[in-house]
């Protein structure tokens, strides 16, 4: 760079300044050493003006500082070059947009002025038709014009006046169609001229009709004023009727309900009661039997239906169950009969046969532990099963053991 090169000037200088004036002291040449320290200061004093011109051009920064910026800025200038060209592509691809947009405009606009244009020759003929047609009342377009500018309430009511009118024509002329045809049955039933003595024998009939007539309207008022009397001697009679009635209205409603020739209607209404009553402490075991299941009645009849809990409170069809869960909802069942019985009369024996087969350990040990709990509160539970786990939970046990010569062995075993 020219300050490194002015650096190493200005050190050669002062090495050269050095020598000379060793030289000086050694020789003694004072003039040379004069002129040496002049050309020094004019070296000086230009090395000064060079740096003075460094300080104006760099603003006194160090050089790696002001290449730093510039390498910077130059970056920058790159990256806004990018942008630029980036921006200038958009455009390029908008302007390509916009023109094409334009042209199909173009080619729009040029379609309406067709189609107006169509559409102006279309009105004018239609016009030049609708004034032939209707010469009395001719329509021009303005006219046309100040009739479309209405808007939709106005034509909504101008169409519904149109209607009445189209109505009241109607009704107008199917009324003198109407009497057309009456004024034509009256010209043909009109009375032809007839002699004085048919006259006088018409009149006579009429007379005589009118006599009757008058005398079976006599008849009828009186035979009225008689039923009036008879209403009012019978009114106590008629209020004891209508008491009657009312009561009759509760026994045929009883009827209705639960009547029947043989009774049954009645039979299922009050064992429809008690099968109620038996299934919520059937339930209430079955809770501690199996949580999954709960049992409801079929609407307006005996049957039973099964509750998936697990499954949303799905119900289910009793025949559905497999055998273990067929089993627990009978044991259920049974011990809910046996506390439904205990409220009147005391039911000591309960006798379960087979079943427990079908069940698993942890529900076999939950029904035992019902058995024993039916067991404690004083009553006698028999079970008949052939499952040998089954031996460890029963106190007292019936063996029947097989013996040979097709003999068996009854054992009465406590445990």
């Amino acid at each position: 760079t020219p300050l490194s090169v002015s650096t190493r000037r200005v050190f050669f200088f002062f090495q050269a300044e050095d020598g000379i004036r060793d030289l000086v002291r050694s020789r003694g040449l004072g003039d040379v050493y004069k002129r040496q320290d002049e050309a020094f200061a004019a070296l000086d004093q230009n090395i000064g003006g060079k740096r003075s011109q460094r300080q104006t051009l760099l603003d006194g920064r160090p050089v790696a500082e002001v290449a730093a910026a510039l390498a910077e800025a130059v970056a920058e200038a790159k990256t806004r070059q990018q942008q630029q060209d980036r921006a200038r592509q958009t455009a390029a691809q908008a302007q390509a947009s916009a023109e094409a947009v334009l042209d199909e405009t173009r080619r729009a606009l040029a379609a309406s002025g067709q189609a107006a244009a169509q559409a102006d020759a279309a009105l004018a003929d239609w016009l030049a038709r609708f004034n032939a047609a209707h010469p009395d009342d001719p329509l021009s377009a303005a006219t046309l014009q100040t009739l479309l500018d209405h808007d939709r309430a106005w034509l909504a009511q101008e169409r519904d006046a149109l209607r009445q009118l189209k109505d009241a024509v109607r009704d107008a002329e199917t009324t003198l169609r109407e009497r057309q045809s009456r004024r034509a049955d009256h010209e043909r039933q009109r009375a032809r001229p007839e002699p004085l003595d048919e006259a006088q024998a018409t009149h006579a009939r009429l007379v005589a009709d009118l006599e009757h007539i008058r005398q079976r309207a006599t008849e009828a008022e009186l035979t009225l004023r008689q039923d009036d009397e008879r209403r009012q001697r019978n009114a106590a009679l008629q209020d004891e009727i209508a008491a009657q009635e009312i009561k009759t209205d509760i026994w045929l409603k009883l009827d209705s309900l639960i009547g029947s020739s043989d009774g049954k209607k009645f039979r299922n209404y009050a064992q429809g009661f008690t099968l109620e009553i038996l299934l919520g402490y059937a339930n209430r075991h079955l809770t501690d039997l199996s949580r999954r299941y709960r049992l409801e009645r079929v609407k307006d009849s005996l049957a039973l239906m099964v509750v998936d809990q697990d499954m949303g409170d799905e119900y289910r069809s009793v025949h559905s169950l497999s055998g273990g869960e067929s089993f627990l909802v009978s044991l259920a069942l049974a011990l809910g009969l046996a506390s439904l019985s205990s409220n009147r009369v005391r039911v000591e024996s309960l006798f379960i046969d087979e079943g427990f087969g079908s069940l698993d350990a942890d529900t076999l040990r939950v029904a035992m532990d019902a058995l024993d709990n039916l067991q404690a509160q004083g009553r006698k539970v028999g079970v008949i099963s052939h499952v040998q786990e089954m031996t460890e939970r029963i106190g007292i046990q019936v063996q029947v053991r097989r013996q040979s010569g097709g003999q068996s062995r009854v054992e009465i075993k406590n445990y």
